[in-house]
């Protein structure tokens, strides 16, 4: 019921929780770079890095944004994911940065892992990156909502010398006041989504009329059981003989690598469709479709000490 000492201007003005959270999301991303020597955004592709960057290209308008992207390349990607990733890049004229897992395998700094998932190998080309390029505040797409580390971590997340995450030393964020202050050598991670849902995100996507991958919308596509999700065949994925892809009219909830990143059966093609599934769900997107967090009860905490997203 409407406040009777409230008046039509009051009425016209009130905030939507979507209005509120993008509001938060750039204020988050403005105080940030205030403070920033050199920024950056880790940008896959996926939907949330999007939403970032949409927020972003919103904050500094009508100049372009002022920082880098930079995207940890597994080489595990699927293609569609890449293609969207560099047509983002070239129409808003940005400078997109490459950390590649492959040339970490091929010159022995790396290896790969017997079960093929090249996910947690991400975070020394990542603090690499960092270091070599000189950022010292790094903007990501992670979510509280997403898996139980991330509800740890502040929307301002000091990481130390190593670029590594100690979930007993968070500062406090009372009335929205953020600290990004650190000291050589340190780095911050900025979450600008922090406090919304999955729900939120394609919400303010329909809103905003946001392009996404279309692996995120309902197509049929070859796929096959493993592990209580649907994969699909892909150079990555090592397909046994029991393993006997079948053609599924399936979507993806996040777009990791394909090496361990499932699909959904669904059908739904459109905004509105996907927004009536994700409201309907009782588990998320990550717990539903990512096998790299399913190696272990820590699995996503234990990487986010060691410096990953």
């Amino acid at each position: 019921m409407r406040d009777p000492h409230m008046s039509e201007d009051d009425v016209t003005t009130t905030m939507t929780t979507l209005d509120a959270l993008e509001s938060e999301g750039i204020h988050i991303i403005r105080e940030a770079v205030g403070t920033a020597r050199k920024p950056v955004l880790l940008f896959s592709g996926g939907k949330d890095s999007v939403v970032v960057l949409h927020l972003a290209t919103k904050a500094f308008w009508p100049g372009r944004v002022p920082f880098e992207l930079l995207h940890v390349d597994t080489g595990h990607n699927f293609d569609e994911v890449i293609e969207f990733r560099d047509r983002t890049v070239e129409r808003l004229g940005l400078r997109l940065q490459v950390a590649s897992v492959q040339d970490y395998i091929d010159d022995g700094r790396l290896r790969e892992r017997p079960d093929g998932t090249r996910n947690p190998l991400q975070t020394v080309p990542l603090l690499d990156a960092i270091v070599g390029h000189g950022y010292d505040v790094v903007f990501g797409g992670a979510r509280r909502d997403e898996e139980k580390a991330r509800a740890k971590e502040r929307v301002v997340s000091l990481r130390d010398e190593f670029g590594q995450w100690d979930p007993r030393n968070q500062r406090p964020e009372l009335w929205n006041l953020y600290n990004p202050q650190h000291l050589p050598g340190q780095h911050v991670r900025v979450f600008p989504l922090s406090n919304w849902t999955e729900l939120d995100v394609w919400r303010y996507i329909q809103r905003e009329q946001i392009d996404l991958p279309g692996l995120y919308f309902a197509h049929e596509r070859d796929v096959f059981a493993r592990d209580g999700m649907w994969l699909t065949p892909h150079a990555s994925v090592r397909v046994r003989d029991t393993d006997s892809p079948e053609p599924r009219s399936v979507r993806y909830r996040t777009v990791g690598d394909a090496s361990c990143t499932g699909a959904v059966e669904s059908t739904a093609s459109t905004l509105d469709e996907i927004i009536a599934e994700v409201a309907a769900t009782r588990i998320t997107e990550r717990g539903a479709t990512r096998a790299d967090d399913r190696l272990s009860e820590s699995a996503m905490e234990d990487r986010k000490k060691e410096g990953y997203f």
